[in-house]
């Protein structure tokens, strides 16, 4: 039995769709460290919901899809964590260790000397964090939501480039006047039964990230899962960090 110690906020964050009148200073992807997230940080991450929400189909059905694409980015973005005692086996790999987590069905080969963390927020399943010591915004989830019964599989949320399109264009505000964040799609492809997305975030005046998705559904036997395994790494740290997260997301397989 892995011990748990709780680093939970001692308030809760503040309610869903809030705005905030500077999300620009806000930061967007998760950053895994064993610390709650500020309030601002959860109310920048609203806005950019509020955001992505305005960008429509136009049909009941394309307003869930649209749901579902942005939970996707929300559920790797902020939550409030506890620090985990997980449990890996040695991979052969020379650096890299496996992690499986039996519970989830998901296994995933990460940097031998990164650490795990494990936790939980509003409306999802489970998350799991891999980090570097020190200080460093780059890191990998692994984050599981429910699915309504309208995603059946992954082909639900139409095909990788129609996915990819979506999620990315629905962030980006760069044609905004003033601009804001600046969300640039680089690659998407359909391989061992998942959707890879490869995309920058970047809000003016600030460091650009790189994001690299991969996206999973499964059943547990009760309802469908969607799987999000998000690596990012800031463009300052690409050399030190992108061959470590790039094989890490790739390795992620459902069992």
């Amino acid at each position: 039995m892995a011990s748990v110690v709780s680093l939970r906020p001692p308030a809760p964050p503040p309610p869903p769709f809030r705005r905030t009148a500077s999300p620009a200073h806000a930061k967007v992807i998760l950053q895994c460290r064993a610390q709650p997230i500020p309030p601002s940080e959860h109310n920048a991450l609203s806005d950019e919901r509020t955001h992505f929400n305005s960008f429509g189909f136009g049909e009941r059905s394309g307003t869930r899809r649209r749901e579902a694409l942005f939970q996707i980015f929300l559920s790797a973005a902020s939550f409030p964590f506890v620090a985990n005692n997980a449990s890996a086996e040695t991979d052969l790999q020379q650096s890299f260790r496996m992690y499986e987590d039996e519970t989830n069905k998901f296994r995933i080969s990460i940097p031998q000397d990164w650490l795990v963390g494990a936790g939980e927020a509003n409306g999802i399943k489970s998350i799991t964090a891999f980090y570097p010591e020190g200080t460093s915004d780059s890191n990998v989830s692994v984050v599981i939501t429910g699915l309504g019964p309208d995603f059946t599989r992954l082909e639900s949320f139409g095909t990788v480039d129609a996915f990819a399109e979506s999620l990315v264009n629905g962030l980006d505000r760069s044609w905004k006047s003033p601009p804001g964040l600046a969300a640039k799609l680089i690659n998407s492809k359909a391989a061992n039964g998942l959707y890879y997305v490869e995309y920058t975030l970047q809000f003016p005046g600030e460091k650009c990230r790189h994001i690299l998705s991969a996206i999973g559904m499964a059943s547990n036997g009760w309802y469908n899962r969607l799987y999000t395994v998000t690596g990012q790494f800031m463009e300052d740290e690409s050399e030190k960090y992108r061959s470590q997260i790039e094989q890490s997301v790739s390795s992620f397989r459902l069992i």
